[in-house]
This record gives structure tokens, C-alpha cells and sequence, in this order.
């Protein structure tokens, strides 16, 4: 798509969902937020995703969302593209996602709608009217719902140039592959919505990114997994599969009602943030800390 080189390249990457850490106050802790930043730009992640679920997005008020896409942009300077996570009504969406873009964000990515009434085409409809009010910005549905055809996406991408790629989070790689050829494999940048446990996968089937929040932690290891997948070296990325797979069983149980927490409790184990979280997360038990503790002492961070 022209005009959108660099910002497609930028999501064929290890694209790093930033916690948001909370001050014992309450409120955004803006140093320790940045010194993360800092960690994950000069580990060598390009792309940073500001107000993402990993980030707490719906815990946060519609300020705390514009001092966090305002941190990250002013942290990545020219090092690393920015991906803000905007949604809710459409007007706040839109608001938002002008308000990156003013700030020279490269990306938006539109959070899957949490409506309880979602049409194939009013998610069109949905997604339309955020990407025509930033035409000169990329746009990048996140995408959890399975019944969504293929062919609804290929619409929004043919009225809507900027919608460059997709953030796939439906937990099938075969659905994932039928999908991905039926909307345009070529026409979308794919990244692989759930993190490094689906990423050799997805990527076998066409997905030439995947989003962590694993990478908080640990830069080098999800880097390592991607460096192996593009040189095809598949038994070398399932090796650092193995190496993450309990910490994400972890943050996926109880249907990841720990996916957040276990990776601030990973942070505050190193001492890079404390482990607060909100509601409705909630912090890890004292028996469960030091197993967490010890995954994260184990990799070279």
C-alpha cells in the first residue's frame, strides 16, 4: 500500500504491549513507565503499542490514555513506532485516534468492539468511521471475534486504504489461515494477536508479526523467537517456545484473568515496577509470586 511502507514494516515486528505502571498513589508511576520504554527501545523492539489490554486500556481514564500515547510517543522519538490502542463509542475512538495522530503516532490499533450486539456489518460501519477521520494514519483492527468473515475485512480494506494490517486473536491457526486468505493475505500485514505461544504457528500461516507482553520482561527472548522465525529456523523458535510456555500458561489461566498481573509481578520481581494492578485484576498470591519470580530470574534479561 503506498504511503504506508514504513508503518506496514513496522508491524512485521515483535510489536510490545507496555505495561502501565501505577504509582503507590494510584496513579501512572510516568518514570517507571518511561525507564520501560527506554528498556524495550534500547533492547531493540521498534514497535510499542501504548493503551493496550496488556496496558490496562480499560481500566484507564480517557486522560490517563492521552498522558500514555503522549509518554510513548515522546519516549520512542525516531527509535520505535507507536500503535495506540483507541476504542469505545466511536466519537472517544475517533477523538483519540486524532489526537495520536497530532501527536505524530505512525498507527492505531482499534480495540475489538466490547458491545454485546456486533454485526458483520456495522463492525465494517464500526471500524470505517475511525479510519476515515485519520485517512493519513494506519489503522489496525484487533480482531477476536471467530464468526467475522473474511470477506468483511476485505471491505474495510477497500474503503479504507490505511486500514494496513490486522492484530488476529482468535485462538485457531487453521480458522486463522482460512481467514487471512479470504480477506487479502497480501493486502493486510498480519501480527499474530496472541503472543509468542501462537506465533511459530501463525507465522507458518502468513502472520509476519506477533504482539508480546512477555517483552516487558524479557526483550531478548521474544526478539529471539522472531529472529528465528524469519530465518526459518523453527526448532530454534520452539525452543524459546518452551522456554515461555509455562509463564503464558500462567497469564492464560482462568481465562487470563492473570495476564497482566503475572507480568507486572515479573517486573516488580526485577525491580523495574510495582506489581499494583486494577479492577478487575487483581494482584497474584503470595504462592504463586515466587514461581513467577523464578521464570523471570531464570531468562537473560
Amino acid at each position: 500500500m503506498t504511503g504506508f511502507e514504513t508503518q506496514r514494516a513496522a508491524l512485521a515486528e515483535v510489536v510490545a504491549i507496555p505495561v502501565t505502571p501505577f504509582a503507590a498513589d494510584g496513579s501512572i508511576d510516568e518514570a517507571a513507565y518511561t525507564a520501560l520504554l527506554e528498556r524495550l527501545v534500547g533492547a531493540g523492539v521498534r514497535t510499542l503499542t501504548p493503551n493496550g489490554n496488556t496496558g490496562e486500556f480499560y481500566a484507564l481514564t480517557p486522560r490517563e490514555r492521552r498522558r500514555v500515547t503522549e509518554l510513548t510517543v515522546a519516549a520512542a522519538g525516531e527509535r520505535a513506532a507507536v500503535l495506540v490502542g483507541v476504542g469505545h463509542d466511536v466519537p472517544t475512538a475517533v477523538e483519540a485516534a486524532r489526537h495520536a495522530r497530532d501527536l505524530g503516532a505512525h498507527m492505531v490499533m482499534v480495540h475489538q468492539p466490547v458491545h454485546p450486539y456486533v454485526s458483520d456489518g456495522g463492525w465494517v460501519d464500526y471500524h470505517r468511521a475511525i479510519a476515515e477521520a485519520v485517512p493519513e494514519t494506519g489503522v489496525v483492527p484487533y480482531l477476536k471475534n471467530a464468526a467475522l468473515p473474511g470477506a468483511r475485512l476485505a471491505e474495510l480494506g477497500a474503503a479504507c486504504p490505511n486500514v494496513i494490517g490486522v492484530k488476529y486473536a482468535v485462538p485457531d491457526a487453521a480458522r486463522f489461515a482460512a481467514f487471512a486468505r479470504d480477506a487479502g493475505l497480501d493486502r493486510f500485514v498480519w501480527v499474530a494477536g496472541l503472543a509468542e505461544p501462537y506465533a511459530p504457528s501463525y507465522y507458518s500461516a502468513g502472520a509476519t508479526g506477533f504482539t508480546s507482553g512477555l517483552v516487558n520482561v524479557a526483550p531478548g527472548v521474544s526478539l529471539s523467537m522472531i529472529e528465528a522465525l524469519r530465518s526459518g529456523d523453527y526448532p530454534k523458535a520452539m525452543k524459546v517456545w518452551e522456554q515461555i510456555r509455562r509463564f503464558e500458561e500462567l497469564r492464560g489461566a482462568d481465562a487470563s484473568a492473570n495476564n497482566v498481573t503475572v507480568v507486572k509481578e515479573a517486573l516488580a520481581s526485577l525491580g523495574l515496577c510495582r506489581r499494583d494492578v486494577r479492577p478487575p485484576s487483581r494482584e497474584l498470591p503470595e504462592a504463586e509470586r515466587a514461581e513467577v519470580a523464578a521464570i523471570a530470574a531464570g531468562w537473560s534479561i
